[in-house]
């Protein structure tokens, strides 16, 4: 059943579930291309998360029940197949920019290069970008590796760190603080604020990611 909420006095909250599902991420960003190609007057910005479109708008411009009753109607459509652009990200495991590669290990009971080729083999699906510019979500780790976060976060987690928490995996693309558990790095830039388009992936992309050595990632 989807739900449209209020979220403040200029912001509207399409809700598709309460799971994380490719199904239903799909569902939203078939909502937020329709919304998107039509480009409604009084609407800001279309923000798609895992289960859920948050549309900010102009209240001086459109009002919440004009945009509910516009919404609605296209709520109802099929889920858009996962169309994006597929990513290959090198990664350098482990060493000092990869410090909780063997912990992870230990955790999972697994040797090192194993949880490597694990991490490598998927193919996963960007459900949204949050956290800090740039930053994705991942969905699709091996449910093998799925770690808790570090039960205290660092206070600085460096540009490039590849990293795991729960049944996630992402990419830091600014030095933050972070708690989740760094495995390795990688040299690609995720977000460049000088650019027309800032934010190398998407929502509905895909990412692979390739291991490297060190010295082949210098120019990968």
């Amino acid at each position: 059943m989807v739900r449209l909420l209020e979220a403040g006095d200029a912001g509207l909250v399409v809700e598709y579930g309460d799971k994380v599902d490719p199904e239903l991420h799909g569902r939203v960003l078939a909502l937020y291309y329709r919304l998107a190609e039509r480009a409604l007057p009084g609407i800001r910005e279309l923000v798609p998360t895992y289960r859920s479109l948050l549309v900010e708008y102009d209240p001086l411009v459109i009002g919440y029940q004009q945009l509910v009753e516009t919404i609605e109607p296209l709520t109802a459509g099929p889920p858009r197949p996962c169309s994006g652009r597929l990513m290959e990200v090198p990664v350098c495991y482990g060493g000092e920019r990869g410090p909780d590669l063997e912990e992870v290990a230990a955790l999972c009971r697994l040797p090192v290069q194993e949880v490597i080729a694990r991490h490598a083999a998927p193919t996963y699906l960007v459900y949204m970008l949050g956290f800090s510019p740039g930053f994705p979500y991942l969905g699709g780790l091996d449910p093998s590796l799925q770690v808790p976060r570090l039960a205290r976060p660092r206070l600085q987690v460096p540009a490039g760190s590849v990293a795991i928490a729960g049944p996630q995996a992402g990419i830091y693309p600014q030095s933050t603080p972070g708690g989740w558990r760094i495995i390795g790095y990688t040299r690609l830039a995720l977000f460049d604020p000088g650019s027309d388009a800032p934010f190398l992936l998407q929502a509905g992309d895909s990412v692979r990611f390739v291991p490297v050595k060190e010295g082949e990632h210098a120019h990968a």
